[in-house]
């Protein structure tokens, strides 16, 4: 090979290296056969809801189909385990979870890291949870709750969904920060805890304000606050916890995450289409729908927030000594 050959051949070379490297992340060839959006909860469950519109918008986007599986069992860790043992290659994705950021903590023994196995993709929505009592309960703000449960210790019965739930983790954090000594009573689901509170066999209840705001429009139960960080559009003369108790926050959130080691470039793909999704009104209207609030993450910031939702609710789980195996 002449000197000016050689000159032009390295010359090409390393401008084709430098178009590989300065590749748009819109230009990879990716996806080019099914993606599997694998959530730990039920059909009709607000994860499942959140999995397909996503899936659907994801779909649009990329040109490939995005099918949800739902594996359901053990508090959304059978689902988590599935992706964490996924091929990274961006064909598995999990719908991520508030109940994944304390299952860290709740369960001593569990074959995979959260979120250490996973490459966060992004952030999608969260919804607010409300405290709500039965109408004959005596107090009718969170001041007067609080001031009842310190006068009255061990009395209040309160019920959640489950040991474990976000919903018995909001409990344990009220009774953490305000100082009080409440009764949790576990429930397997909201239905039956529902069916009670209206009873007056239990005191209070904490659930997405999603579920609970039929029964509070209706009179049948009384919200005396709402755990997202500020008040609720929905419930505008409800006060937020926070306002009492500076930082307490709780809400049910959903994210989407990948296998640890999914390039970069991939997840990428995934997190911009995904955060272009929450900005379209209709999706925004469709979480609305939901009972939620779109929060569009990109991966890094989805990455902190898990760091920060897992840490937050270790702290509570060791608190109130919470144990799921």
């Amino acid at each position: 090979m002449t000197d000016f050959h050689r000159r032009q051949f390295l010359h090409l070379s390393v401008a084709a290296a430098a178009a590989t490297v300065a590749q748009p992340a819109s230009a990879i060839d990716y996806p080019t056969r099914p993606v599997r959006v694998i959530d730990g909860f039920g059909g009709g469950s607000t994860p499942d809801l959140v999995s397909r519109l996503i899936g659907q918008w994801l779909s649009e986007q990329l040109h490939q189909p995005f099918v949800v599986d739902n594996r359901v069992g053990a508090g959304g860790n059978i689902a988590a385990e599935a992706v964490a043992r996924s091929a990274p290659d961006g064909y598995t994705l999990l719908t991520c979870v508030t109940s994944d950021a304390i299952n860290a903590t709740l369960y001593a023994k569990l074959d995979f890291d959260f979120p250490g196995d996973f490459a966060p993709v992004a952030g999608v929505i969260q919804l607010p949870m409300v405290l709500l009592v039965n109408p004959s309960f005596p107090a009718k703000t969170l001041p007067e709750f609080i001031a009842y449960a310190k006068a009255n210790p061990g009395k209040i019965n309160f019920a959640s969904p489950g040991v474990g739930t976000p919903m018995q983790i909001g409990i344990e954090l009220l009774k953490m920060r305000a100082g009080i000594d409440v009764v949790h009573v576990p429930y397997r689901g909201p239905a039956p805890a529902f069916t009670d509170l209206l009873a007056g066999q239990v005191q209070a209840f904490i659930i997405t304000l999603s579920t609970a705001i039929g029964f509070i429009r209706t009179g049948k139960l009384r919200a005396l606050a709402v755990t997202g960080e500020k008040r609720a559009e929905v419930l505008p003369d409800v006060a937020a916890v926070s306002e009492m108790l500076p930082g307490f926050e709780v809400t049910a959130w959903d994210g989407f995450c990948a296998p640890k080691g999914t390039p970069p470039a991939l997840v990428e793909v995934l997190s911009s289409t995904i955060t272009a999704g929450l900005g379209d009104p209709q999706m925004v209207a469709k979480f609305k729908d939901l009972g939620g609030e779109t929060t569009p993450m990109d991966a890094a910031a989805f990455a902190k927030f898990l760091a920060a939702e897992t840490a937050k609710w270790a702290k509570v789980v060791k608190f109130a000594n919470i144990h799921a195996d």
